[in-house]
């Protein structure tokens, strides 16, 4: 079976706008090509074979561009009305999702990850999973508590030197957000798995792969020069 994924790509990119005023920041060109064709290229190598783009700013131009297929991946779309947060764009999302669980990606971080390992563990243990990554610091992300190989809590942005962070991705039950509203605006993070980690199992898989938020406009220049070799499909 291949692994279905959901990619969250709604985001405005304010940070960003004066490198790309007119796209989607998921579509910020990195060495000539858009973003979001290195980050599916790179899953359709890791062996995906489906993956839902939960957008909302722009959406139109991501649509346009992609259509139902890239690099042999079928893609599926959900679009959001109004900013959903990540939460409910995940929410939204799963509206899609035909496997009983699923990879998040953030739509604006590359992250060349273990995937199979991180399926093994999924299939090994049954409980979702949380993806971190150490850095060398941990003051635009906030740290990961972890305690023999799961996740226990999050401390909050800001506390500096280097650490484990929350990487942004993560491995999910379908029906594991059932408990909010399709359409209702919340954060995956604060308002669901800060209380979540405390009532159940969650894994911590560290990832070593390379990755890269292009959010900012450092690691944006950044990724000019380092995921070149990710360019191709």
């Amino acid at each position: 079976m291949m692994p279905e994924g959901i990619v969250l790509a709604g985001g405005f990119g304010t940070r960003l706008r004066d490198a790309v005023p007119d796209l989607p920041k998921p579509m910020a060109p990195v060495n000539g090509r858009p973003f979001l064709e290195i980050l599916l290229a790179n899953l359709a190598r890791k062996g995906f074979g489906r993956v839902i783009l939960s957008l909302g700013y722009m959406a139109e131009k991501i649509t346009s561009h992609f259509g139902t297929q890239y690099s042999g991946v079928e893609l599926s779309y959900v679009v959001e009305e109004q900013p959903l947060g990540t939460g409910g764009a995940v929410r939204l999302a799963m509206s899609e999702c035909r496997e009983d669980h699923f990879f998040v990606f953030n739509g604006d971080t590359f992250l060349d990850l273990e995937v199979d390992d991180v399926e093994r563990r999924w299939r090994n243990t049954r409980n979702p999973v949380i993806v971190g990554r150490e850095v060398d610091d941990t003051t635009r992300y906030g740290a990961l508590l972890t305690e023999n190989g799961r996740v226990t809590g999050f401390s909050e942005k800001g506390a500096s030197g280097p650490g484990l962070i929350n990487a942004g991705c993560y491995v999910l039950k379908q029906g594991q957000l059932d408990g909010f509203r399709i359409n209702t605006s919340f954060s995956l993070e604060t308002d669901y798995l800060e209380k979540a980690v405390q009532d159940r199992p969650f894994e911590l898989f560290t990832t070593a792969g390379q990755f890269i938020d292009i959010g900012v406009p450092g690691d944006y220049a950044r990724a000019q020069h380092e995921l070149g070799r990710y360019g191709q499909c």
